[in-house]
């Protein structure tokens, strides 16, 4: 049986690649786009199974109406997909107030408004499952990429908490977390100018491996929308979805260390609590 899914940033990487094969499998795709027109030859092939909003994550109002024109067209949409958003590139001294603000507003912001704005409609139609493109970002943590950071285990935090908030209406989450992917991600970075101070320090091999093209890149875009498409429709996915053996590798190995430095705290945490002794004072 064919879906209905709603995607935002579908105009390039995992969203155009995701919108094409849902179409061509026969399914109905609303998304969104920051330009108009970079989707007319989908739609001249797929008719009225596409519906294309022109779209700027960072306006609220304008999101509330595109979703709200999405669902008035359709009896039901299945999958809201989370997609938009981008990297911000540079040590945290280095970025500037703009780029900071635009980063928050997009990426966390952007994403968190949209769930907002879905949350009533997929409540109305009894249930949905809303699909967050995170990121190993969203567990681990790279050198110059502070805010792109922030805006990921941001979400990741938020999800956690609504996901408990909504399981009795039949709305659930997954969090897709892809290791460095075969995408546009990387030449779409907003690069902050380079300071000299960091020039000879992780902030500056960072640079210098993004630079040279260095960095290792091993996720298949091709599989990972494939692998996203097969968990959106399972009946119980797990919340969060790491793709390719770096996101795999990276997250457990960061897991496994907080863990160690965790349990090495255990008396020292548990000697915070009140003791029976102090207990009314």
């Amino acid at each position: 049986m064919s879906k209905s899914w709603l995607i935002t940033g579908a105009s390039a990487g995992l969203g155009r690649l995701l919108s094409e094969k849902l179409l061509a499998r026969g399914d109905r795709v609303f998304a969104t786009v920051r330009k108009a027109g970079v989707l007319d030859e989908l739609q001249r092939q797929y008719g009225s199974r596409l519906s294309v909003f022109t779209l700027d994550l960072t306006d609220t109002d304008g999101l509330r109406t595109a979703v709200a024109q999405a669902f008035a067209r359709t009896e039901r949409i299945d999958v809201v997909v989370s997609n938009a958003g981008y990297g911000l590139f540079g040590a945290a001294e280095e970025l500037n107030d703009a780029q900071i603000a635009r980063q928050i507003a997009t990426n966390l912001t952007g994403s968190i408004q949209l769930i907002r704005a879905v949350i009533p409609w997929l409540r109305q139609q009894g249930g949905g499952r809303i699909m967050q493109l995170s990121s190993e970002g969203g567990q681990t943590a790279y050198p110059n990429f502070s805010l792109y950071h922030a805006t990921k285990w941001g979400i990741e935090g938020f999800i956690e908490s609504v996901a408990q908030e909504v399981a009795d209406f039949g709305i659930d989450f997954i969090l897709v977390e892809p290791g460095p992917t075969g995408t546009q991600f990387a030449s779409n970075l907003d690069y902050a100018p380079a300071l000299a101070s960091y020039e000879h320090n992780a902030s500056g091999a960072m640079r210098r491996a993004l630079e040279s093209g260095s960095f290792e890149i091993k996720g298949d875009i091709d599989k990972t929308v494939e692998t996203m498409m097969a968990f959106a429709g399972q009946a119980h996915p797990p919340l969060r979805l790491p793709l390719g053996s770096i996101a795999y590798t990276r997250i457990h190995q960061a897991l496994s260390a907080r863990l160690a430095a965790l349990e090495q705290l255990r008396a020292i945490a548990c000697a915070a609590d009140i003791t029976p002794e102090r207990e009314g004072h």
